[in-house]
C-alpha cells in the first residue's frame, strides 16, 4: 500500500525501455531513473517489456520471455531499490509477475479481459489498466470496476489515444478528466500516444517530438503521472523507437512538469 499512497499523494513517473533487450540496457537506464527519483519530489516506478505480445510483424522480437524477464527485472529492482513495473498478457503470468513486480499492466488492446484482470488483482499489486484505443474514458469505469469486484482498490488508469482512421491516434484529453471520476489516479502514456500504428510498414511508427507536449496537455487535464518509455539510443531500438524519449532528454522533461 505504500507504493500506492505515493502515487495518489504526489506526480508518479513510470519510465524505461519498452522490451528488455539486454540487461546492460535495463540497468543503463535504470541508473538515470533512481537517479531523477533521488533528486525530485517524485514517485519513480521502472517499467519494460519481457514479451511484446502484439507486434506489428510476427518477425519482430519480443524480448526474452517470462522467466528471463522476471529475472532481468529483479536484478533492477535489486541493485537500484526500484519498483518495477511491466504488462501481462495472459491470467498466468499475473502470479508470476507478482513475485516481483509491484504494479502489473494491463495491455490497452486486453483491458476488457475480466480473466487477465481479475487474474492481475487477485495478486493484490497495484494495476494500471491502460485504455484501449476503442474505449472512451468514461468507459474505463468497467475494466476498474473488474479490478475493485476482485477485492483489489489499488487502480491505476492511463490514457494513451485512440484510433483515428488508419495508422493513426488521436488524444482526446477531456478522458483524463472523466477517468479522474471514478476516484483513482490516472496516468497519461506519453510516448505510446505518438504512434502511428502499423504505419511503418510491417512495424510501428511515430514522432517522439511531440512527446513533451503530450505530457503537458495531459498535465493541464489534471493527470496525476506520466508514462514515458525512453532508451540512450531510440533510432535503434528493437521496439518503438520512433515514439521512445531519447534518455538524455528525461530529466528535462521530468523537471518541466513538476514545476
Amino acid at each position: 500500500m505504500a507504493l500506492y499512497n505515493d502515487i495518489t499523494q504526489k506526480p508518479f513517473f513510470i519510465v524505461g525501455p519498452c522490451v528488455m533487450e539486454n540487461q546492460e540496457l535495463l540497468y543503463t537506464v535504470a541508473e538515470k531513473v533512481a537517479e531523477i527519483g533521488s533528486r525530485y519530489p517524485v514517485t519513480v516506478v521502472f517499467k519494460s517489456s519481457f514479451d511484446k505480445a502484439n507486434r506489428t510483424s510476427a518477425h519482430a522480437y519480443r524480448g526474452p520471455g517470462l522467466a528471463k524477464g522476471m529475472e532481468m527485472l529483479n536484478k533492477v529492482k535489486e541493485k537500484f531499490s526500484l519498483p518495477v513495473t511491466t504488462d501481462i498478457h495472459e491470467p498466468f503470468q499475473a502470479a508470476a509477475c507478482a513475485e516481483v513486480v509491484d504494479i502489473l499492466q494491463i495491455p490497452a488492446f486486453l483491458c476488457r479481459q475480466t480473466d487477465l484482470l481479475i487474474a492481475a488483482a487477485e495478486t493484490g499489486k497495484i494495476v494500471n489498466v491502460k485504455k484501449a484505443q476503442f474505449l472512451s474514458g468514461q468507459d474505463m469505469f468497467y475494466p476498474a470496476q473488474k479490478v475493485k469486484d476482485a477485492g483489489n482498490n489499488q487502480v491505476i488508469l492511463t490514457e494513451r489515444g485512440n484510433s483515428f482512421g488508419y495508422n493513426n491516434l488521436v488524444v482526446d484529453f477531456r478522458n483524463i478528466y472523466d477517468m479522474k471520476e471514478f476516484g483513482y489516479p490516472v496516468c497519461m502514456d506519453c510516448t505510446h500516444s505518438v504512434q502511428r500504428p502499423g504505419g511503418a510498414g510491417g512495424k510501428t511508427g511515430g514522432d517522439r517530438k511531440f512527446v513533451p507536449n503530450m505530457a503537458h496537455a495531459a498535465k493541464a487535464f489534471g493527470a496525476s503521472g506520466y508514462f514515458i518509455e525512453t532508451h540512450p539510443d531510440p533510432d535503434n531500438a528493437l521496439s518503438d523507437g520512433p515514439n521512445m524519449l531519447y534518455l538524455k532528454d528525461l530529466e528535462e522533461l521530468i523537471k518541466s512538469l513538476i514545476n
